[in-house]
């Protein structure tokens, strides 16, 4: 390695290897700027003023015995004296100054800088450990960092401050916990050129979801701004998921989006050296759109998954990254501005998986993003700024507006953490997954919900919405090994509605999604009733009206809201198991269900037994709903086409006559789901009598059943199961329905088409599901819960 100058190294001159030289923030810098431009992946240049500088300052000033004899005895437990020695090491760096020859060498560097960017070109001043960013320690946030630090003046002192942040508090204790000698780890500091998103965006994303450890996705979260306030929890961002299978073969593959409060961002200070930065508010409007394009959101998935794959060549194995990026609002580039290793979920054993159950519910407290996927309970502690940290308990609930590296001494005896502000990859949550406590993180209001000494229940076990309760709520813990679990012959699949459940179940050994319930996205994530996008006109109510614009805003077209929001719900879950067959059910409501959703009544006909009546098959070529349909089929094709889903196939519901199979099936060609074209599957719910009395002619049609068990039951012995005063006579197991379920299982094998179950009879009744395998079914889809138990149960019985 060629260096010119004694202290400084420029990126094009660093490699990976450089972390005892530069750090390992500046060592990957180098790292990427040399390996990955070529490829396309923006990096703004910069240099390194190495450790040995910062070594060189503490020589000659002859401080290196004060350092030591101010760390000697540390008890990091008193959180005083922990801020008092603290102090007294940063003041004796402060006071030691820049050597006169490290000074000209950076001023020599920024010049050089300047050149290349303009006069007095803005630059970020960050600080790089020689221990940090390890595979099983990140070092995050420990030392401080200086944004739009411009002339000497800034430049200097900027460093010096940088140089005296080993010695932080959070630095310190983070240092003892993970046994490392204070005087082995030194700093280098880096000094890039500022990309200007002050002007436009910035912000955070790992090649792996960071709750689940679901490898096939880049996360990536944004607000407007400088970058700083995503990490430091300062604002809820916006959330984009990219699928990266499907990525890689030129898809659109953004499978799911959230849309973030962003209500701050931080910009340039008014030209005041001592004022770098300051927050302002967000426009209403731009809080209530989506930061990022789509494009760029997969430009940045493009850089996320070159840099992985690079790190995973070099490392030798996978390698999941966390990185930092922005965009420049002068330039619309997008830059990469770190990138180090994950350093939780790839450090956990996948073969172990843990899930936490909420026994019972009560009254909610507060909501926001769950981070841990587990469940806490204790004694809630208000803190609402650092001055407070010494009334902490451990084992309390920590509640406060946002968290930063300061405060992680306490965070570590905390039994969980709730924040007003953040999102998934703000402090808060990076330090509670290492810590391995949940964390309800952007809850807006938690801190005046919850009172000090109150008992709460945090329940991160939920889905994406992480839920703090009032009370001490009972849970149990349950732990599955699914390292080399036989598979069955029998295809054991899953029923699924939740995509926020998506990632974390398909851990759970499968064989696919037997069905997808198309409801549970619809009345979750959608909420309004499609054909009240198609004609708006009909809603007569002002405040239905005004409650579909709030949802709706950003959309021109509100129908693409509909598309959009059921697409990403779809693809979640296809993607989640992907290539395994993710069998989605289009809507199957009952008239009485879709009146409740909003704009709903008027469109919707009262009937006086919804079960048999207007449903299913009969809706999506009738014109009560045809355009709704049409909004299903476009949300589908979208899974398919553009995300590169293929593995989604698509079920029928309710389906009473085959003429009428064949009007559906038109009905989805004309609208671009035409059956065959692009290895498409059209599957059929076999959950009426007639569909096992005319199986041979619904498989002219269909490429599969899926028995209805809850459905033929009651068609089969005529029995209401929602009425109390027969559903005592509601029976799977009765012999006339065990009969037509042989009868459709054995069609199903006649004409060779896929036989599956969905109903709730196997999950529920192990001698059903017995009697499934031994008809020869092809698959069994069972509740997430049932799924192990009855999988060892079935490979039993398959050796007999």
């Amino acid at each position: 390695m060629k260096q010119d100058s004694k202290y400084i190294l420029w990126f094009k001159e660093i490699r990976i290897e450089d972390v005892p030289l530069v750090g390992g923030k500046n060592a990957s810098l180098g790292e990427m700027y040399r390996e990955l431009v070529s490829y396309g992946v923006k990096i703004p240049n910069g240099f390194a003023i190495t450790a040995q500088a910062y070594r060189h300052v503490v020589s000659t000033a002859g401080i290196l015995d004060g350092l030591k004899e101010t760390m000697s005895g540390l008890d990091k437990k008193n959180i005083t004296d922990l801020a008092g020695r603290g102090k007294k090491a940063r003041d004796l760096i402060l006071g030691a100054g820049l050597p006169d020859d490290l000074w000209a060498e950076i001023k020599t560097a920024y010049d050089k800088l300047c050149k290349e960017y303009g006069s007095d070109t803005d630059v970020a001043v960050r600080s790089s450990a020689t221990a940090e960013d390890l595979p099983t320690a990140s070092f995050a946030g420990q030392q401080e960092t200086y944004l739009n630090v411009c002339g000497y003046h800034s430049l200097k002192e900027a460093c010096i401050k940088c140089f005296a942040s080993l010695f932080t508090d959070r630095a310190i204790s983070y240092r003892v916990d993970n046994n490392f000698d204070h005087f082995d780890v030194a700093l280098s500091i880096g000094i890039m050129k500022m990309v200007r998103s002050d002007l436009a965006t910035s912000g955070v994303m790992f090649t792996i979801d960071t709750e689940t450890g679901f490898s096939d996705v880049v996360f990536i979260t944004g607000s407007y701004g400088l970058g700083e306030n995503i990490v430091q929890g300062a604002v809820n961002p916006d959330e984009y998921y990219v699928f990266k299978p499907t990525f890689k073969q030129d898809c659109r593959a953004i499978i799911k989006k959230n849309i973030g409060a962003k209500k701050i961002k931080m910009i340039y200070g008014r030209g005041d050296s001592k004022v770098l930065t300051r927050n302002i508010e967000v426009p209403e409007a731009d809080r209530k759109r989506f930061c990022l394009t789509d494009d760029d959101v997969l430009t940045l998935a493009g850089y996320a998954i070159t840099i992985e794959e690079h790190y995973s060549k070099k490392a030798g194995k996978f390698m999941p990254m966390d990185i930092e990026w922005a965009k420049d609002g002068n330039s619309n580039e997008l830059f990469i501005v770190q990138a180090r290793p994950e350093t939780v979920q790839s450090q956990k054993d996948m073969n172990i998986f843990v899930t936490y159950h909420l026994q019972e519910k009560g009254t909610v407290l507060a909501r926001g993003k769950s981070v841990g996927e587990k469940i806490a309970n204790g004694k809630a502690r208000i803190i609402s700024d650092v001055a407070h940290l010494s009334s902490f308990n451990p084992g309390e609930i920590l509640v406060a507006n946002t968290t930063t590296p300061d405060w992680e001494p306490v965070m570590k005896t905390a039994a969980a953490i709730v924040t007003n502000r953040g999102g998934r990859t703000c402090h808060a949550a990076i330090i509670s997954r290492e810590l391995g406590i949940p964390a309800v993180v952007g809850a807006e209001d938690a801190m005046e919900r919850i009172t000090t000494g109150q008992t709460v229940t945090v329940s991160c076990a939920e889905g994406d919405e992480g839920i703090v309760y009032d009370g001490i709520l009972p849970f149990h813990v349950e732990k599955i090994v699914v390292k080399d679990i036989k598979r069955p012959k029998t295809k054991i699949m899953m029923n699924l509605g939740n995509p926020e459940e998506a990632f974390s179940l398909s851990r759970i050994p499968n064989d696919g999604i037997g069905l997808a319930r198309m409801e549970f996205i619809i009345n979750s994530y959608i909420k309004i009733h499609p054909m009240a996008l198609v004609h708006p006109e009909m809603v007569t109510d002002e405040a239905v009206t005004e409650k579909i614009n709030e949802l709706t805003y950003g959309y021109s077209d509100k129908k693409d809201y509909f598309v959009e929001r059921l697409a990403h719900g779809v693809g979640t879950i296809a993607a989640a198991f992907y290539p395994k067959p993710v069998i989605v059910r289009m809507s199957d409501f009952k008239t009485n269900e879709y009146a409740s959703l909003i704009g709903g009544k008027y469109f919707e006909p009262e009937e006086e037994n919804p079960m048999i009546g207007f449903r299913g098959a009969s809706r999506y070529y009738d014109e009560k709903y045809r355009q709704g349909f049409a909004l299903e089929c476009r949300a589908m094709k979208q899974v398919r086409s553009e995300m590169g889903l293929t593995n989604l196939i698509i079920m029928i519901p309710f389906c009473r006559r085959v003429a009428e199979g064949e009007k559906v099936l038109a009905e989805m060609a004309d609208n671009g789901l035409k059956r065959g074209e692009n290895g498409l599957k059209v599957y059929v719910m076999c959950e009426i009598p007639n569909n096992v009395i005319l199986i041979d002619e619904f498989s002219k049609l269909f490429d599969g059943f899926s028995i209805g068990s809850n459905d033929l039951t009651q068609l089969t012995l005529g029995v209401d199961r929602d009425s109390a005063l027969v559903a005592h006579d509601f029976e799977e197991r009765d012999a006339g329905v065990m009969k037509i379920i042989s009868m459709a299982i054995k069609g199903a094998k006649r004409n060779r088409r896929h036989s599956g179950i969905c109903g709730q009879a196997p999950s529920d009744y192990p001698e059903f599901a017995e009697f499934l395998v031994k008809e020869g079914i092809d698959s069994i889809s069972l509740t997430p819960d049932s799924i192990m138990k009855v999988t060892l149960n079935i490979i039993e019985l398959e050796k007999k």
